[in-house]
């Protein structure tokens, strides 16, 4: 179990909501084609989040949090 210091939470503005969504994205302008930066989403704000993202053309995966990790992830 995490401790609260190494608790995930989302990445919206303010909330402090454990993490349960990884959201994969590039910005093709900064980072080379394969590079993945990622934000943390919990269930309320993964489509808000997504979209922002998305609607930039930024968005490649959105993956639950357990999934990720599994894969080795960053």
């Amino acid at each position: 179990m995490n401790s609260p210091e190494n608790a995930v939470i989302c990445s919206a503005k303010g909330c402090r909501a454990a993490a349960v969504w990884v959201l994969a994205w590039n910005n093709p302008k900064l980072h080379t084609p394969d590079r993945r930066k990622t934000w943390l989403a919990c269930d309320e704000h993964r489509e808000h989040l997504s979209n922002f993202l998305a609607l930039r053309g930024f968005l490649k995966d959105v993956v639950a949090f357990e999934d990720w990790q599994d894969r080795g992830a960053p």
